[in-house]
This record gives structure tokens, sequence and C-alpha cells, in this order.
């Protein structure tokens, strides 16, 4: 019936319209012979045929087909050929109410009673008989439209589902794009602080050695495996990394993220390759959140990479830091030479990608000269609580 309306809606008419033909036919009938059929059957059948027939399309035209039931049911009323009039306009009514709306209900409603106030009287022998039309037809009329209401808001309420089904789809594609796209932006500072800092690590270590080959051979050899070490350590990480894209091997291990506990290997490491580091801990940090952890260690990484490239020889680093209550304050000072300073911010990726890994928690990240000489990364991580 859904799926076809036009059928359903012709199946309707059609038993109308039978129900009326088999009245008409037991009437002449058991009309009395001898004496001439007061409804001849030429007017009587297509009498019943009008009244019913726009009925096939009242899903289609609703308010054309309401209309055209109203008139062409006037004949069949007045020549009293049975309910299908009746019925035809109770179903033209809840079919307004159900889908096209109270306003042109009503309008048809108020021509259905100018219509039954010029043709009852007329047609009524007595009070009794127009009291008995007028309360039926308008408890009729009335059921209709309750019946319509109600089938109405369901309809309303069913329209209502599909479209918040659609547009929780919708959201629910577009999230996943986002996290796609996160996704995608993460691995890239992720690789980006991975390679920044092992490069870095690994010229200055192949300039030293390139150096102290001929005169300090010892020193040589020292720098040449902490290039291999750094280099091993990198590749670890692009592993790991590289290893987030594949699909299909979720079950395979892999090397954990550092964090705050690695916060030891990375100041020995920087020392390693020249730079003295200072690491200042204040404060249990080993038990803030992963991704807590994993953004502070890849800030100082960046920063002290940053110190390596730019601060110059014999330049140190203080790395500070201190959690307070549901935050964590990340402090690394330089005191290399002046000339960086005098560059400014260059608002490469490196900073970038700092400033994002503090924005993602909600927090702070200044970075610049400072006053009394070198270069200061200063952020501010909250995480709202252990």
């Amino acid at each position: 019936m859904k799926a076809h309306p036009i059928f359903g809606d012709s199946l309707i008419a059609g038993l109308l319209a039978v129900f009326d033909l088999l009245i008409f036919i037991a009437q002449t009938v058991e009309h009395p012979a001898g004496t001439p059929v007061p409804k001849p059957w030429f007017i009587a059948v297509p009498a019943i045929l009008g009244a019913v027939a726009p009925l096939a399309f009242r899903r289609r035209r609703p308010v054309l087909v309401a209309y055209l039931v109203l008139i062409l049911g006037m004949p069949h009323s007045w020549l009293e050929l049975g309910v299908a009039s009746l019925a035809a306009l109770c179903i033209s009514l809840y079919t307004l109410v159900t889908y096209v709306g109270r306003k042109q209900a009503l309008v048809f409603v108020l021509a259905t009673v100018a219509s039954a106030a010029v043709q009852l009287p007329l047609q009524s022998g007595s009070v009794t008989e127009l009291a008995a039309a007028v309360v039926t037809g308008a408890l009729a009329m009335a059921l209709c439209w309750v019946l319509g209401e109600f089938v109405g808001a369901r309809r309303a309420y069913q329209v209502e589902v599909e479209a918040r089904l659609h547009l929780l789809e919708t959201e629910r594609d577009q999230q996943a794009r986002i996290a796609v796209a996160e996704e995608r932006a993460r691995i890239a500072r992720e690789l980006h602080d991975v390679v920044a800092h092992a490069v870095s690590v690994i010229v200055v270590q192949a300039d030293g050695a390139a150096y102290a080959v001929h005169t300090q051979p010892e020193l040589a050899e020292r720098a040449v495996k902490t290039i291999s070490a750094t280099g091993r350590e990198a590749l670890a990480e692009l592993r790991r990394l590289l290893g987030v894209l594949r699909s299909g091997e979720d079950g395979e291990e892999r090397t954990p993220q550092p964090g705050t506990q690695s916060l030891s290997e990375l100041a020995e490491r920087v020392r390693s390759v020249g730079l003295p580091v200072r690491l200042d801990i204040v404060g249990a940090i080993d038990d803030l959140p992963a991704g807590v952890g994993l953004g502070i260690y890849r800030i100082v990484q960046e920063a002290l990479t940053n110190s390596l490239k730019h601060a110059g020889p014999g330049a140190s680093a203080i790395v500070r830091v201190e959690r307070t209550g549901d935050r964590v304050e990340l402090d690394v000072l330089d005191n290399g030479s002046r000339k960086r300073a005098l560059v400014g911010m260059s608002g490469g990726n490196g900073l970038i990608g700092m400033r994002e890994r503090a924005h993602v928690f909600g927090g702070t990240l200044k970075a610049g000269p400072h006053p009394a000489g070198g270069w200061r990364v200063r952020a501010v991580l909250p995480f709202g609580g252990a």
C-alpha cells in the first residue's frame, strides 16, 4: 500500500462503490413489479462512481480531490444511493488533516457545512431526519479529524526521527573525517619532533667526529656511537608512528610512547652531544595522563633541539618541570648567543607544533629571547586533575 498508494486508494474507492451498487441492486430487486424504478441505473451508477473515483488520487492531489469529492458527491447524496458520498467526504477530510494541514482542512469543513446547509433542509422530510443527518455527519467528520491528527502526528514524528538519524549519520561521518585529520596532524607533529631531534643530534655529532677523527680518535668514536644510537632510536619511533597508518596490524606490539619518565634519558642524550642540561623536576609527574606526558616530552625535546641548533658553542640549558595542583608548568632556558634572539620568533614548524601541543590541553606557550640572554620557552598545561 505504501509503495503503491494509488492502488490502495483505488481499492478503497472500489469497495465503497461496490457497497453502494449492491444497495442499489437490492433496492431495484425489491421494488414492486410494474412500477417505474425511482432511480434509473444510467443515473445511479455514474453518481456512485463519480462520488468515489477521485479518492484514487487523494494522496497526490489532496486538496483538489477533496473538493471534487464534495461536488461530485452532491448528486449521490441527493439521490440517497448509500454511504459512499459521506465516506468519501470523511476520507478526504482525514487526508487533508494528515497530509496538508489544519488550515486547509478547516476551509474544507466550512465548505462542506455550507453545502449541507443548503442540501439537507431540502432533502430531509422532517426535523428528526434533519437532526439525525446533521449529527451523523458531524460525528463522522469529527472522528476523521481526530484520526487525521493522530496519524499526522505520527508521520511528523517519523519524519523528525528520520531527519535526526540522517543528521547523526552526517555528524558521524564528519567526526570520522575530523578524527582522521587530527590523527594525521598528530603523526605529522610526531614525525617532525623525532626527525628534527635525531637529525640535529646526528649533525652535531658528525661535525664533532669530523674534527676529532685525527686528533682525538676516542672522542670521534664516541660521537659515532652516539650517532648510531640516535639513528636506531629515531628508526624505532618512526616504525611506531608509521605502524599506526597500517591496517590489519592492531595486534602487533608497538613501542610505548615517551612521556615524563623519559625526560631524564632525553636530558642525558642531549648532554652526550655537547649541550649541558640541568633537569629540575618539582612534584609528582610520573602519574600524569599519557597525553599530557607525551606533550611535555615533545615540547622539551623540541626546545632542546632548537638550543642544539642555535645556542652556539659553550651554551647550556636548564629544564624545569613543576606540577602545581592540576597543571604543569614547563620552562626551558638556554644561555646561548644573542644572535638567535635577534632573529626573533620564526614561527616555523617546531614552534607551531609546540604551541599546538599546549593548546590541545587548553594551555599556553610562549617562546622568545630572555632579558638576561639566551632563549626561553615557557608552557603551562592544565590537565583537570591527576
